[in-house]
């Protein structure tokens, strides 16, 4: 059971230009932009970490969250 302190943050995505409309078999047409981004994880309260025995660190801060999407107009 989780315990801690849940955080929000807004973050911005990049957005990528959308592939070009196109129409499936069943006649809807659609299309699929991308979007990215890179948080650190210590601002939402993810601090554990694990050491190796090379001297780095187990767990690295940054994280990128990408985002596939298709949107279909029937």
């Amino acid at each position: 059971m989780w315990r801690g302190k849940f955080v929000s943050r807004n973050v911005i995505f990049t957005v990528e230009r959308p592939t070009p409309a196109a129409k499936d078999h069943w006649g809807s047409t659609s299309l699929g932009p991308s979007a990215t981004t890179k948080i650190n994880r210590k601002d939402f309260g993810l601090t554990w970490n694990g050491g190796l025995e090379a001297g780095s660190v187990l767990v690295g801060d940054d994280v990128t969250i990408t985002l596939d999407v298709q949107f279909v107009k029937d």
